[in-house]
């Protein structure tokens, strides 16, 4: 079974290996009377109609026993069926649609154990084995499904003299295929963080257990991928002499506006995490003095959290005890909508969140001129 595994191959990929190789040795395994177990005799007879359904026993216990598994068997299928989509659409040049991939992934591992069915999930294997083979639809993988659903109902008695040596040999080339030792290899290349995440999840999955492994795995991302973030938000006040090289291409740019005496332009580059937070914090306490207004410069932060809110609302209070006006500008949908829940900004007044700072500067200038007025 091996040989006919590694060899048709190279005759032609038309065919699946695996599928000669069990239409090969089952006959002469049948016809000799060899003593090989088969799925018969292993299992028993293959039944040739659908199995009913029945529910689930939702014991407590169980619940809480299977709840760690079924979180790793979730997210490893849904992990294995969106890396499935990729290779198909690098293969046939298309773009596939991940929310309506796992949904509908979902939904079916939801019925399936009711029929005493296990979780499936997409398989790069025989993902290109159809692509290779001329599927371009979703028409393919529902053939797939049907053909098999016919095997079921009218082969199954057939089905029951495969030798389980064939399967074995099936099931050896399977997981040589899905080891990509050689992509394995290359990982080696990555940065030494991917490199550490790779490895401890690795050797936790050989020598503990795959669902401690792939916990294990996501946690330490989860750590690098704020890391990361810290890493790449910067957050200082604006010098209009440092910002003339984006003159030209940023009709937004400091350097083309005239900032009047008192006002300062803070700038946040980044997701305003807990990690920007503090640099946010560490970059305030350089003013020598505090300004009549400062502006918040938020066009480049796409996203914002509990911890960066909380910044800024330190930082709106201590404007508030130096008397200082406080404007926001280009802040953009997610940290708008989480500065609107928090209440920060009611408080503040909708009327200082401008959409770019050439608006703010012209409020800044406006409220120093009716302070000088009141003065007067």
């Amino acid at each position: 079974s091996l040989g006919i595994l590694l060899l048709f191959p190279k005759v032609t990929h038309r065919i699946p290996g695996s599928l000669i190789a069990i239409l090969l040795v089952t006959p002469v395994v049948a016809l000799f009377n060899l003593p090989v177990e088969t799925i018969g005799s292993r299992f028993g007879e293959v039944p040739n109609s659908l199995p009913k359904p029945t529910l689930p026993d939702f014991d407590l216990a169980n619940l809480q026993s299977l709840f760690p598994a079924a979180v790793t068997i979730a997210s490893l299928g849904a992990i294995e069926s969106l890396l499935s989509a990729v290779v198909a659409d690098g293969m046939i040049g298309t773009r596939h649609r991940s929310n309506m991939e796992l949904v509908a992934q979902g939904v079916a591992n939801i019925v399936t154990p009711l029929f005493g069915g296990i979780p499936a999930t997409g398989a790069i294997a025989r993902t290109a084995t159809n692509i290779k083979n001329g599927g371009r639809t979703p028409i393919a993988g529902m053939i797939h499904a049907v053909t098999l659903l016919l095997i079921l109902l009218f082969f199954g008695k057939w089905a029951s003299l495969i030798p389980m040596p064939v399967l074995a040999a099936v099931l050896l080339i399977v997981a040589y295929n899905m080891s990509e030792w050689r992509l394995f290899i290359n990982l080696f290349s990555s940065p030494r963080s991917d490199l550490a995440v790779l490895l401890i999840t690795f050797f936790l999955t050989v020598l503990v257990d795959l669902t401690v492994a792939i916990e294990a795995g996501i946690v330490l991302a989860a750590f690098l991928f704020m890391r990361r973030m810290e890493k790449v938000t910067h957050a200082g006040f604006i010098i209009p002499a440092n910002d003339e090289e984006e003159e030209v291409h940023d009709p937004f740019s400091i350097a083309k506006f005239d900032i009047p005496e008192g006002v300062e332009v803070f700038e946040i580059n980044g997701p305003f995490f807990f990690g920007a937070a503090s640099k946010f914090q560490d970059a305030m306490t350089v003013l020598e003095k505090p300004p009549k207004v400062l502006i918040l410069r938020m066009r480049h932060v796409p996203a914002i959290d509990a911890t960066g809110l909380h910044a800024l609302e330190s930082i709106f209070k201590k404007t508030e005890s130096w008397g200082t006006e406080l404007l926001i500008s280009g802040i953009r949908p997610q940290p708008s909508e989480a500065l609107a829940k928090s209440g920060l900004k009611e408080r503040m007044g909708s009327d200082r969140i401008h959409k770019n700072v050439g608006e703010a500067l012209r409020h800044a200038r406006a409220l120093i001129e009716e302070k000088e007025n009141r003065v007067q």
